[in-house]
């Protein structure tokens, strides 16, 4: 799983059938090894984050987690929103 910051959309009404209904995000990395300038990347959104907010990502097969996705052609895909964030015990960020 990635920690990521929703930074914005991508609306596309053109595209492969198995996203259709699905919104997708683009996430800016936040933490780890090099998250800092890593470029962001699109991800469906399994449940209706926002931006700003802070999420967890899947990427590659676990974009496809639950039944309902299993056909769909992502690589990413946003599976949870953060309330908070600890990091060694300190708190880094909260809703």
């Amino acid at each position: 799983m990635r920690l990521g910051k929703v930074v914005g959309q991508v609306v596309a009404t053109a595209k492969d059938p198995s996203v259709a209904g699905y919104t997708l995000l683009i996430v800016a990395p936040l933490l780890g090894p090099g998250a800092e300038g890593e470029e962001p990347f699109v991800a469906i959104d399994l449940i209706g984050a926002g931006r700003d907010e802070v999420v967890l990502c899947v990427q590659g097969s676990g974009a496809r987690v639950s039944a309902g996705t299993a056909e769909v052609t992502a690589d990413a895909a946003v599976i949870a929103i953060a309330d908070s964030v600890l990091l060694h015990n300190d708190l880094v960020y909260s809703k």
